[in-house]
């Protein structure tokens, strides 16, 4: 009976891909994993087909797309769907294919991978978030996978591709333009602190504070989870309360409708109460009234941009880790008005 590929990676310890990789001398691969596969060769007597090694390494010209873990409104959110717009459109010129990886928890999610990945049949990976810690980037990174990453790497920045917006600068721009208007009580409401752009965007609201001489106060600084009574009950308090904010910078645009709700349970209105900008410029925000002030980070052109350069990565294996920064820009619109201290 012949040997397979499946037995071969079994014994090594390794992917099925990393096997395939070994056969053709890829340069990603370690000269330790080299060895090691090379090794289990010998004892099974296995003799390479490059046939099938080139399908499952080289020329199976499919990315998979790696979508953050459904979490609450992740799947509700059309950001992610002009992300991936992009990256069908980068696709298209590229004559490569994609799938969709998704999971309703980190363990589901790392299964699918770990399933593909032993296939052999996607080249690279393109993970649509980034946060610290994550075990779906540290198997990438164990089993020598390609990939990059739409937004800002926790670590190894030097050695990752990755494709983002110079969030701290957005986080800024987003407070000064409030200030601009006249407001000094500005919060920030957000959800999953552990997300890099959060961080930065959140750096950037509070630099713009500091260098503008306004008090950081911590009760402005809201990481809240809209979809729990809780939360909502603490900002429904705070926004019938003195110590009102009178602006918001909310993280995404599902997070400023759902305060759009809220506030019209408490009989409060948007920009006569409070003013709001926002992130990511989707549809959404022209289909609410008033319509929202937001800040546009190219959404489509994330997608874009990140398709081209892991493709650019596969096809050249040697070329050094890319780093590409797209930019922003306010979107005005309804949702703010000056502040009249009356």
């Amino acid at each position: 009976m012949n040997v397979t590929i499946k037995e071969v990676a079994k014994l090594a310890g390794v992917s099925i891909s990393t096997v395939s990789r070994t056969c053709t001398n890829h340069p990603k691969i370690s000269e330790k994993t080299k060895e090691k596969v090379r090794e289990a060769m010998k004892i099974l007597g296995y003799e390479p087909n490059f046939q099938a090694s080139n399908l499952a390494s080289k020329n199976s010209k499919t990315i998979g797309i790696i979508l953050p873990i459904a979490e609450n409104f992740s799947y509700q959110n059309s950001f992610f769907l002009e992300v991936i717009h992009g990256v069908c459109q980068a696709c298209i010129i590229e004559n490569y294919m994609n799938t969709i990886i998704s999971g309703n928890s980190e363990k589901e999610l790392l299964k699918s991978i770990k399933s593909i990945i032993n296939s052999g049949k996607v080249e690279g990976f393109i993970l649509l978030y980034s946060k610290d810690n994550d075990p779906i980037l540290e198997y990438l990174n164990k089993n020598n996978q390609i990939y990059t990453i739409i937004g800002k790497p926790s670590k190894n920045i030097n050695n990752t591709i990755y494709i983002d917006n110079d969030n701290i600068t957005a986080g800024k721009d987003a407070t000064d333009y409030l200030i601009k208007l006249g407001h000094k009580k500005i919060g920030f409401l957000y959800n999953q602190g552990n997300r890099i752009f959060v961080q930065d965007r959140k750096a950037g609201y509070i630099s713009s504070l500091l260098e503008n001489n306004i008090e950081i106060k911590q009760e402005y600084c809201l990481e809240k989870n809209l979809a729990l009574e809780k939360d909502t009950l603490e900002l429904q308090e705070l926004f019938l309360s003195e110590h009102s904010p009178t602006a918001i910078i909310a993280l995404d645009d599902i997070i400023a409708l759902l305060l759009e709700k809220i506030l019209l349970n408490i009989n409060k209105h948007v920009p006569k109460d409070l003013s709001i900008i926002t992130f990511n410029n989707t549809l959404l925000t022209t289909l609410t009234n008033p319509q929202l002030t937001c800040i546009d980070i190219n959404n489509y052109q994330l997608g874009l941009e990140s398709a081209l350069q892991i493709i650019r990565h596969i096809k050249d294996p040697n070329l050094l880790p890319t780093k590409i920064i797209v930019p922003h820009n306010i979107i005005e619109r309804n949702s703010c008005k000056k502040f009249e201290n009356n």
